[in-house]
């Protein structure tokens, strides 16, 4: 077996060469599709004993004519979603894989489950999937799952990383999760194979631990079909039927596959790298790339059973046990995109040693034993990376009952149950449950959601940046200068520093030190690209890299005081700006809206749009207009009433998606007209 530190070593001296199985060294394929026979850790439970998957067969069972929900996709969020239907009562549900369970994205999954994430949500979201996978999956079947529950361990190579992890045990702690900040000492007793002298300290969580991404599919379908729903394999979906109703809407109205049709009101997108193809069958963009994510099982090493995971993130290095071995990958700059996304693919790439050597040297920095350590196998396989890194999940605007489930980041094993319950949840009451603004597709404006450059740049930074520290002020360079106001110019001049907000470049704070436009992306190097030297902008985002207050404070006092006792002009082009017009326009704002809108035309109403729950939707500013024959040239001619609505332009699509949703659902008479692009915004505030 070729050792660790020898393919290092290969690997910078001979590029085009990769280590073997056997001693000797073999030409590095570059092919992009998929590999014959591969040895991965869930062979034997994936495919079959006499060969790999090549034989046309057809669906594993009947297709049923009808169906009350269709999920697409077999991986673990398919399989979470099916069983928190079944289990919220849905009778009817259906699953369609178009191979076999686990066979795209999940099956090289490293099945790490992390219970701290610098998000409250994402906390609340694991404990679900880990009490699902730990506890409720065994007690309703009577199957082990394959949980172990070994523990995590985190790394803090800097000072700042032990403060975000000190953090992150604060989070823990309101959530009831236990941890404990470790000093290099403590870490030595805990992981005697670490190398700890160069660690400012470590986060230990007991009750982190690893799934096994086939035993918990497989769990999860038995469990949902023994509450009446189906799973059919081998089944791909061939294209998505779409009626129009009488009001003009377009609804989900059946599932077309290569062996039948499915009527259903719902389809659920769980189909991982394959959803951007599934949603364009429907007419619904879904923002994610395709690129490969790889991770080598080494031979047996002694003393390392038992041991925790490892997450060391300065490295960008995970160590996962297995057995009597670590599964040793990572993250790094220049990931490699699929670019064209087969509908054949089953399994597996080969692993390109190119790319995949950096993890090397500090995978063994921190565990040194690695370096006289064989490799058994290579695992590498699709994954599907966002541009907020954060996954998609809810209804399409474009498509009325076809819900997303996809885009995780490499993260679809530990989110799936507590992303899975809240699809559910929001397929049979409207909404999710929890707080998922920040997951929901509609958080994308309509411009990006098919912008492929910008996609691609976006997630690029996503996954490069998976393991950097996550401050409380960071902007991302990718994907800017995409939408900008009439001021931005003007506003670049005086010094401003622009935020980015779904595709907006919106004011921060202006700095003393002059102009910082931001530059194309430079893939931090990557790809061939040049590094920005002397990037003012970027070297301004490094000052604010602090859990402490950061610079631009006292800068932004300056600028409070300096207008307290004159007036402040605050340029807001960034806003959504909608009008709500046409016959039934007064009744739609009194539904909408908690406040009465209805005043004399040229007032203004601060309000709020609530949801049926009672929870608030949004807070927005609303303007009555007057009826004029002669309408202003940017505004709309209309008849009946009509309002001018300013919303914050973080949840600009947001907004406009929820009052289209009220005006299809109530049946209103009357348009929505987005203006944003049209229209700047100034606010001008203070004593004079």
């Amino acid at each position: 077996m070729a050792l660790l530190s020898r393919a290092l070593r290969v690997a910078t001296a001979h590029p085009r060469w990769i280590p073997s199985q056997g001693l000797g060294l073999r030409p590095l394929t570059r092919a992009a599709g998929p590999t014959t026979k591969k040895s991965v850790p869930y062979q034997r439970t994936l495919k079959e004993e006499q060969g790999p998957l090549v034989v046309a067969r057809g669906p594993s069972q009947p297709l049923p004519s009808e169906a009350n929900v269709v999920v697409i996709g077999g991986g673990s969020l398919g399989c979470q979603t099916l069983y928190h239907l079944a289990k919220l009562g849905v009778s009817g549900a259906v699953l369609l894989e178009r191979e076999r369970l686990t066979s795209g994205t999940t099956w090289h999954t490293a099945g790490l489950l992390w219970q701290l994430r610098p998000s409250d949500v994402e906390v609340e979201l694991l404990a679900h999937t880990r009490r699902v996978v730990s506890h409720d999956l065994e007690e309703e079947t009577g199957l082990h799952t394959g949980w172990i529950q070994n523990g995590g361990l985190f790394i803090a190579s800097n000072r700042q990383r032990l403060d975000e992890y000190k953090r992150l045990m604060s989070l823990g702690k309101a959530y009831g999760v236990e941890s404990h900040v470790l000093s290099p000492a403590e870490t030595k007793a805990l992981y005697p194979l670490m190398k700890v002298d160069d660690l400012y300290g470590t986060l230990y969580v007991p009750h982190d631990g690893t799934m096994d991404p086939a035993g918990t599919c497989t769990t999860l379908a038995r469990a949902a079909t023994a509450r009446g729903a189906q799973v059919i394999e081998n089944c791909p979906v061939t294209g998505i039927q779409v009626r129009t109703d009488d009001f003009g809407v377009r609804r989900v109205a059946a599932v077309e596959t290569e062996h039948g049709s499915i009527q259903t009101p719902f389809v659920v997108n769980c189909a991982g790298v394959w959803a951007g193809a599934v949603g364009r069958m429907a007419g619904v963009k879904v923002p994610l790339v395709a690129m490969h994510h790889a991770y080598v099982v080494t031979e047996r090493i002694e003393g390392i059973q038992n041991m925790p995971n490892v997450r060391d993130h300065d490295a960008s290095v995970y160590l996962r046990l297995q057995g009597d071995a670590l599964s040793v990958g990572g993250y790094e700059a220049n990931p490699i995109f699929w670019e064209e996304v087969s509908d054949k693919f089953a399994f597996g790439f080969d692993l390109d040693w190119d790319v995949f050597t950096q993890h090397i040297e500090g995978a063994i920095n921190r565990v040194p034993v690695l370096e006289k350590t064989g490799v058994k196998s290579t695992v590498c396989g699709p994954e599907s990376f966002t541009p907020d890194h954060k996954p998609l999940l809810g209804e399409a605007p474009e498509l009325r009952g076809f819900f997303l489930g996809c885009g995780f980041n490499s993260a679809g094993m530990m989110l799936g149950g507590g992303c899975g319950q809240e699809l559910a949840h929001w397929i049979i009451h409207g909404r999710p449950e929890k707080d998922m603004y920040g997951y929901d597709i509609r958080r994308f404006h309509h411009s990006l959601t098919d912008h492929r450059h910008w996609i691609r740049e976006r997630s690029h930074e996503s996954y490069a940046k998976n393991y950097s520290v996550v401050f409380p002020h960071d902007e991302p360079l990718a994907g800017r200068n995409m939408r900008r106001g009439p001021l931005h110019e003007e506003l670049l001049g005086q010094g401003c520093v622009f935020q980015e907000r779904h595709g907006w470049e919106r004011p921060g704070w202006f700095s003393p030190c002059g102009a910082a436009p931001v530059l194309h992306y430079d893939y931090y190097g990557a790809y061939g690209h040049q590094v920005h030297q002397d990037y003012a902008y970027n070297r301004l985002l490094g000052d604010e890299y602090t859990f402490d207050f950061p610079p631009h404070h006292d800068t932004i006092k300056k600028e409070c005081l300096a207008c307290r006792g004159a007036a402040a002009m605050f340029d807001m082009s960034y806003f959504g700006k909608f009008y709500l017009v046409g016959q039934d326009a007064r009744k739609a704002a009194d539904w909408l809206f908690s406040a009465d809108v209805s005043r004399p035309p040229g007032s203004t109403v601060y309000t709020c749009m609530l949801n049926h729950r009672g929870g608030t939707e949004s807070d927005l500013t609303v303007s009555r207009l007057d009826p004029e024959p002669q309408a202003p040239p940017l505004a709309p001619a209309f008849e009946g009433d009509g309002y001018y609505l300013a919303v914050g332009g973080a949840v600009a699509q947001h907004n406009w998606s929820h009052i289209t949703s009220v005006l299809q659902d109530q049946r209103f008479r009357c348009q929505l007209i987005d203006s944003s692009e049209d229209l700047g915004m100034i606010s001008i505030q203070g004593p004079a």
